[in-house]
């Protein structure tokens, strides 16, 4: 029989699953945005209804699991997870509907596995960053061949939102604030780890970078595959954040590229995103639709090659 191979990602923001023949030929890629992380920041709890929108998720992809006849699969969970003070009784409730028990992965594996996914299906080997930009966490990697370092940051798209952008549309001196927390965590980064201003390219995942991307030209419907490998410049990504951070919600969910139900977060992965291009001055980023799930599908074939 041939090996099937899955990997669940239980993020912040969304819930994504990832199933790959035996050939590695995809077989489903489901995003599904669940927001488990909603409010942890002041609760410091997953919340009841966004644990049970997660666990309904899961379901569905118990089911694609068990259709696709997976051998060797492999989930983990990330930043909200490791925030919250009751994620053993999260990862006890996701136990009752699968077979396999979540991995907590720190911050500097999350990194990790998304720099092999990243840049697994880039050409050439060169000295790359890989900017990850998730729900309530950033992890920003630095490799060629292998990794060298792997650093996270506790802001994303999700947390930044939610502590730092309270008006509609934000003002500009939350903006400015936003941007300023970010930028002074990378700041601290650079100073620990200067290979960072070393690297011949920029590879950017997950949601907010693609959804950058697909805003910028303007996709009518959205589809990341398009996008892969696509270069923003930062003149682009500034005019996208400029466009929609002065937008009322209302107003920025008839966007072009910009699903409905990444609107309300979209300016504060923005923030992020834009931090981290100015600070360490990068003229261009390159997206990749790959990222955390390839690399956990990388390892699983490895293990099981």
């Amino acid at each position: 029989m041939d090996k099937v191979f899955a990997a669940i990602d239980i993020g912040s923001n969304s819930t994504n699953l990832l199933i790959v023949d035996q050939s590695g030929k995809t077989l489903e890629r489901v995003v599904r945005t669940t927001r488990l992380g909603a409010n942890i920041a002041t609760t410091g709890a997953l919340g009841a209804e966004a644990m049970q929108r997660t666990i309904d998720c899961l379901r569905e992809y118990e089911s694609l699991i068990k259709q696709h006849n997976v051998v060797h699969r492999r989930t983990v969970a990330t930043a909200a997870c490791r925030a919250a003070n009751n994620t053993n009784q999260f990862f006890a409730e996701i136990q009752k509907i699968s077979d396999t028990e979540p991995e907590l992965i720190s911050g500097e594996v999350e990194g990790a596995l998304s720099f092999v996914g990243a840049t697994g299906s880039l050409d050439e080997k060169m000295p790359t960053l890989v900017v990850d930009i998730g729900g309530a966490s950033t992890e920003l990697m630095v490799g060629t061949d292998t990794l060298d370092f792997a650093v996270s940051l506790p802001f994303g798209a999700v947390n930044l939102t939610e502590s730092e952008l309270h008006r509609d549309p934000p003002r500009p001196e939350e903006l400015t604030n936003a941007i300023s927390l970010v930028s002074d965590a990378v700041d601290d980064v650079a100073h620990n780890y200067p290979l960072i201003g070393q690297v011949d390219r920029v590879v950017g995942v997950a949601g907010t970078v693609v959804t950058v991307a697909a805003v910028e030209v303007g996709q009518k419907t959205f589809n990341p595959s398009a996008l892969h490998k696509l270069k923003l410049s930062r003149d682009a990504v500034e005019d996208v954040f400029r466009t929609l951070a002065t937008e009322s919600l209302n107003d920025r969910v008839f966007n072009p590229g910009l699903p409905r139900d990444r609107a309300d977060i979209i300016v504060g992965g923005c923030c992020v995103l834009v931090a981290v291009m100015r600070r360490l001055q990068i003229s261009e980023i390159i997206v990749s639709q790959y990222n955390l799930l390839d690399g956990l599908i990388s390892e699983l074939r490895k293990k099981k090659s």
